[in-house]
């Protein structure tokens, strides 16, 4: 198949790109090569997959339409999967305009781009941040989730709610996925596991927040991947509406629409998560123990019966495993 992908220079998106293209499909990749997180991580993510003669890159910003219309004409895609986007939680206080430009205008123009090109399966990345505030756990798409702890989650959970009007207005098929703290290699240095492996092996303080009594459902790279793909043929219909009393369907009843969590439901404590990483670096870390930081949230948990119920996958990657992957790669590319 013929697939366009957003982001492709970013963690996820290279993953998932390489992924396809080793399976023998078409991947023409767009991104911005924004500096949020160097730009050389970047451009050695995209020379990996230049390498094959089934990849196409095209660099831009998804506020440009017309150069996501050259990607479309590049690509003609069977497929789009948007995982662009200004990520970062502690970011969004300080730049929020940059996720109102990315995430909503940019989000916007790939929905008109699904509503011209009519692809077989529009699939979209959101985020477990659009829970926001819920004590229910663990967390099911069914949940109500209207009281986002940022900007960033605010735009997220408004990109899947515009991108339902496209479903039910312009009958493109809308897959939304809701991702809960993906780790593992070739991942942003602006997040914990990459952090805190660079600050230990280099003997700088680690910053805990929460005083370390948080927890998160850690999705480990692979497993994210493969949710997506799984996904990716189980295009939104009342043919494959999950009928049973304990997983309760996302498919809306006005749009072929529908939106899943990937995560294993299998939370870890922050000082596991520390712990685990000081056993395989090989030293102890020199803990800053802060406060809750202002957007975070104790604990994410997700609910993962109803991506088993559409593929038959659920996460299951041990952390110990996980981290140990994401510190050999370190080791090997620094």
């Amino acid at each position: 198949m013929r697939y366009l992908i957003t982001g492709t220079a970013g963690f996820i998106g290279f993953h998932l790109a390489k992924r396809l293209l080793d399976d023998g499909h078409f991947v023409v990749g767009f991104d911005g090569m924004t500096p949020y997180y160097d730009v050389a991580l970047k451009e050695k993510r995209h020379a990996i997959l230049q390498r094959s003669n089934g990849f196409k890159a095209v660099t831009a910003m998804l506020e440009d339409k017309s150069a996501l219309d050259r990607a479309a004409e590049l690509a003609e895609p069977d497929v789009i999967v948007h995982l662009a986007a200004q990520a970062g939680v502690r970011y969004s206080l300080e730049n929020p305009r940059s996720y109102v430009d990315s995430n909503l205008i940019g989000s916007f123009n790939i929905l008109e781009l699904a509503r011209e090109l009519q692809p077989r399966h529009l699939l979209l990345a959101s985020t477990s941040s659009v829970y926001g505030a819920n004590e229910k756990m663990p967390f099911a798409e069914s949940d109500k989730a209207d009281e986002q702890m940022t900007i960033y989650a605010a735009t997220k959970k408004s990109m899947e709610l515009m991108a339902h009007s496209y479903a039910h207005l312009f009958h493109v098929p809308t897959t939304a996925f809701r991702f809960f703290t993906v780790y593992g290699p070739w991942g942003r240095p602006d997040m914990a596991l990459f952090k805190f492996v660079d600050a230990i092996r280099n003997d700088r303080p680690i910053e805990i927040y929460g005083e370390g009594r948080m927890s998160r459902d850690f999705t480990y790279i692979d497993d994210l991947v493969e949710g997506i793909v799984r996904l990716i043929g189980v295009v939104p219909s009342e043919e494959n509406r999950v009928q049973s009393e304990a997983t309760i369907d996302t498919l809306s009843r006005n749009a072929p629409f529908r939106v899943v969590n990937i995560g294993g439901g299998q939370p870890v404590e922050l000082m596991h998560f520390v712990e685990t990483i000081e056993a395989l670096v090989g030293k102890p870390a020199i803990r800053k123990m802060l406060p809750m930081q202002p957007g975070d949230v104790h604990r994410t948990f997700a609910d993962p019966s109803l991506l088993v119920a559409l593929t038959g996958f659920k996460p299951d990657m041990e952390v110990e495993e996980g981290v140990r992957r994401f510190v050999e790669w370190y080791q090997e590319h620094y």
